[in-house]
């Protein structure tokens, strides 16, 4: 079939179209203006019958809404006489609810408040960081003791010294609350100048001098004269004035919340009583260790310390094993042993254990592994390190760094030290 036989059929169309188009247009405007003519005549005439039905037929609606709403009332009145069980039931299982509901509430509320009590009460950084804070601290003090024991070999031209010296010391949890309370996770290496300036606030050492005339009988050889002799005295008198870290603390002009806070904190010691059972361990400072001498020697040792120190500082990861990722304690100490000799794979703390011989801590040597357990919730060994001799260890803390493990804490977990095979 041929769809084009007449080229002009296209526009006929349209043409026939448009002309129907307008007529039927033109028929709903009349129909339009028809109805708007009847509702106005409606509206201007309220006697007309149109008007009076309608507004019958609203009013008798009304009359049957209010009707079926005062039968529905009847109706429940009788159901509430006939069933008055029935009634008290609904109201205690609504009384239920609503109490239930505010237990609810004020269970939450409890609980939120209850955490927020617990975190305020807990030091918030890592138990190195707080022990190494007060391990710079204490060495500070030694530093001072031992200038004070220095004295007479530092000024010999005295003739006589004179000590005032308050006691040397502090309490520990004083300086992990008040630090907890302005830098809250706190790090070691970022407080050095901070712990420097307490110090310096809380310890006032001073000289004075002073000549003195004093006088002496003094005898003739045969002890036949008799008379006085003047002579003067050089007297140096050092003076140690302790104002306590305490007091220092109190001037630093804590608010009302910090104050709360860190009253609270000394009062529950963080939650970390195990902390300071002795205030002054033999501490070190790891960011001034580094092993030296003929442990060096040792070429697997040596391999061990190359490798470890390359990664110093970083931070402590969960689950982590390599420089990409970073690492936890296993995770470092696997690497380190396979980048130096060994191909043991990557193992936990536990596994690392059982893959040395037990060593007695007269034994143990540098390049050994040195293991703690009960440092959180697991069987065997929970924590590993590589000691490094002289009472210290190179492990990943947080960050990875050297710790002495002569600290009460250290000391508290320690489980054994392992050769490696």
């Amino acid at each position: 079939m041929d769809f084009n036989q007449d080229e002009n059929i296209g526009g006929e169309a349209l043409d026939e179209g448009v002309i129907a188009a307008a007529e039927i247009n033109r028929e709903l405007q009349k129909q339009y203006r028809r109805k708007q003519i009847r509702k106005s005549y409606y509206r201007k005439d309220p006697d007309s019958p149109y008007v009076k039905s309608f507004a019958d037929r609203m009013q008798e609606a009304a009359e049957g809404v209010k009707d079926a709403a005062k039968e529905t009332v009847k109706q429940i009145v009788k159901a509430i006489r006939e069933h008055p069980v029935v009634l008290l039931i609904i109201v205690i299982i609504f009384l239920c609810l609503f109490f239930l509901h505010f237990l609810l509430c004020g269970f939450e509320v409890m609980i939120s408040s209850l955490g927020d009590t617990v975190l305020s009460a807990t030091y918030t950084a890592y138990d190195e960081d707080i022990t190494g804070v007060d391990a710079d601290y204490v060495k500070l003090e030694r530093e001072l003791q031992e200038t004070i024991d220095r004295t007479e070999e530092d000024f010999p031209d005295y003739d006589e010294y004179v000590y005032n010296l308050d006691e040397i010391g502090h309490n520990p949890y004083e300086l992990a609350s008040y630090l907890t309370v302005r830098y809250e996770d706190y790090k070691r290496r970022q407080l050095k100048s901070i712990v420097k300036d307490l110090f310096k606030e809380q310890y006032d050492l001073s000289y004075d001098i002073r000549i003195e005339t004093r006088s002496r009988t003094v005898r003739a050889d045969d002890y036949s004269y008799v008379g006085t002799e003047y002579y003067t005295v050089n007297i140096l008198t050092v003076n140690l004035v302790n104002k306590s870290l305490g007091a220092v603390i109190a001037g630093k002009g804590l608010n009302e919340d910090e104050q709360a806070r860190y009253d609270v904190l000394l009062a529950t010691q963080g939650n970390k009583s195990y902390l300071f059972d002795d205030v002054y361990a033999d501490y070190e400072d790891p960011d001034e260790y580094h092993p030296v001498g003929e442990v060096l020697s040792d070429q697997s040792f040596a391999a061990m310390i190359a490798e470890g120190e390359k990664y110093l500082g970083r931070a402590y990861v969960w689950g982590g094993s390599n420089p990409t990722s970073g690492f936890d304690c296993s995770g470092f100490v696997s690497w380190v042993v396979n980048h130096c000799g060994w191909n043991m794979g990557r193992l936990t703390a536990n596994g690392l254990k059982n893959r040395c011989s037990v060593v007695s801590p007269e034994e143990a040597r540098p390049g050994d592994l040195i293991f703690f357990k009960g440092t959180y919730a697991t069987n065997g060994a929970s924590h590993v390190g590589i000691y490094v001799g002289d009472g210290m260890m190179l492990h990943c803390g947080n960050p990875i760094q050297y710790t002495s493990i002569n600290t009460r804490y250290w000391e508290k977990h320690f489980y054994c030290f392992g050769r490696l095979p």
